[in-house]
């Protein structure tokens, strides 16, 4: 692939950020919209029957406003519709316009992965809507929170960075919150795969952070500076953390040398805010390559459970998962097509990562017709029907010229346990 076909891309309340992967120097580069600066604003202006975007849009605002609007993001996410340009239009459809404005220098974008504060089931779709109009195909569009945008950004850093757990610390002009990266132990017989999940594991309101950004405030910095650090002790408190970062506009005045001394006592300390977008970088690395390697990430809305069928791939048989742990449900369908040998069922494995244990389910065959080894091609089917409801399809799609289908289908309906606080069992 060419440098810049894979994206990372960040959403927020008022900002963008873009990160791809440079192939030459293998690792993320972001885009820059000024010396050390990422931001690209979250604006989108409608000028003399001209679009504009980003800084344009902001460059116009400051004389135009009524032409100009803010806030797609968050506007996109309440469906709202906006009066812009005389037209009235749909925030999505704005936020869609953008997008696609700032991923033009990159066309065609062949793995694109959004990053936002938090993701569900509607803001999944909406996104992968918007980079599909951006011209990506929607099956290579990914959303992942900000938690998992810093996992998979670890999953690349050195392994002493991450060795025991990692913290990472957000501060805005009102309030600091501490995540910290963790290794989980499962039961065991689950091979050498490796989860890891983030917590957020304190968060306080500071009203001192108002007047240090962006004019320093002597008093209240020195106030800011006692309470960071005994909110950092608090975080470390019986914890063994490798490595620190610290992201997020508050963090760029330098009001915490005190703190930044408990931060870097027999840890390493990095500052900048260019993470989240590094990370989903990183994310469309690893889906384009297919990692099987890498860490499972996983949280309260990923499943616990995988879905396995017994298979001969790249000639190693094995089980292997058609549903796999650490997904989205909304995200989790597919469709694979097998060569099947002399079998009169298909057996179904599904694996508990809570709980350790093993359920069989049995598909009877019967009905499909006889042929030599290799002749019978089934095409699986996985879709779920609910969040905790998977409907698996068997069908015969035929062998090319040589045999038609036989119009054979089959029907499995899997119930999962889903999580239901089993995740915190994880510890």
């Amino acid at each position: 692939m060419k440098v810049g076909s894979i994206i990372g891309l960040e959403l927020n309340e008022k900002n963008c950020q873009i990160s791809y992967f440079n192939e030459a120097k293998q690792e993320p580069e972001t885009v820059e919209t000024a010396v050390d600066n990422y931001q690209i604003p979250l604006m989108i202006g409608f000028y003399q029957n001209r679009w504009v975007c980003g800084r344009e849009a902001a460059a116009l605002d400051s004389v135009n406003s009524g032409c100009v609007a803010s806030g797609l993001y968050q506007r996109a996410i309440r469906q709202e519709k906006i009066k812009i340009g005389g037209q009235i239009c749909d925030a999505v459809l704005l936020l869609a316009k953008f997008v696609q404005s700032v991923l033009s220098r990159f066309s065609p974008v062949d793995y694109l992965t959004f990053t936002v504060p938090y993701t569900d089931i509607d803001i999944n779709k909406m996104l992968k809507g918007v980079g599909q109009f951006a011209g990506v195909p929607k099956e290579r569009v990914c959303v992942q929170d900000y938690k998992e945008s810093f996992c998979h950004y670890m999953f690349y850093q050195p392994k002493e960075l991450w060795q025991y757990e990692s913290a990472l610390f957000y501060c805005d002009r009102n309030e600091i919150r501490a995540y910290v990266l963790r290794k989980l132990r499962t039961f065991t017989g689950r091979g050498n795969d490796l989860f890891v999940t983030v917590d957020e594991v304190a968060n306080a309101q500071m009203k001192e952070l108002a007047a240090i950004y962006p004019v320093l405030n002597v008093d209240k910095a020195k106030d800011a500076d006692e309470r960071f650090k005994a909110f950092i002790q608090s975080v470390f408190d019986k914890k063994v953390v490798s490595s620190v970062f610290l992201t997020g506009e508050g963090f760029e005045n330098n009001w915490y040398p005190n703190s930044l001394k408990v931060l870097c006592n027999g840890r390493r300390a990095f500052m900048g805010n260019n993470l989240y977008s590094k990370g989903a970088c990183y994310a469309s690395r690893r889906r384009c390559r297919d990692s099987e390697d890498s860490p499972v990430y996983l949280d309260d809305t990923k499943m616990m459970e995988q879905i396995c069928l017994r298979m001969r791939v790249n000639g190693k048989e094995g089980w292997y998962p058609i549903v796999a742990w650490g997904t989205h449900w909304y995200e989790a369908d597919g469709q694979w097509e097998v060569l099947l040998e002399d079998t009169s069922d298909i057996e179904i494995h599904i694996e508990s990562l809570a709980s350790g244990e093993l359920q069989a389910e049995t598909v009877s065959l019967a009905g499909l017709p006889e042929r030599r080894d290799y002749a019978l091609r089934l095409q699986i089917e996985t879709m779920f029907l609910e969040e905790k409801v998977c409907k698996i399809t068997f069908k015969d799609v035929g062998f090319g010229e040589f045999f038609p289908s036989s119009g054979f289908q089959t029907e499995k309906i899997i119930h999962l346990g889903g999580s239901n606080g089993q995740f915190n069992s994880l510890s």
